[in-house]
């Protein structure tokens, strides 16, 4: 295999980035707009981080909380 174009996240930084649990980053994963795996291995798969944020800009805006206001 050639170079890996960048950082790669398996399932657990996937929650991480996602701040979803297991069951729900399965959920997203399955997504036709979620980014293709880079790699299928041996009982786990990865992806590429920058697709996977930039997946996040753009379909998971970011959430208004106690601490933030409201415009």
């Amino acid at each position: 295999m050639g170079d890996v174009p960048g950082p790669l996240v398996g399932p657990h930084e996937l929650q991480e980035l996602l701040g979803v649990s297991r069951t729900r980053m399965r959920q997203l994963v399955r997504y036709p707009t979620f980014p293709k795996p880079f790699q299928r291995l041996h009982g786990m798969t990865v992806w590429l981080r920058a697709d996977v944020e930039a997946w996040i800009a753009e379909h998971r805006p970011p959430r208004v909380t106690d601490g933030d206001e409201a415009e």
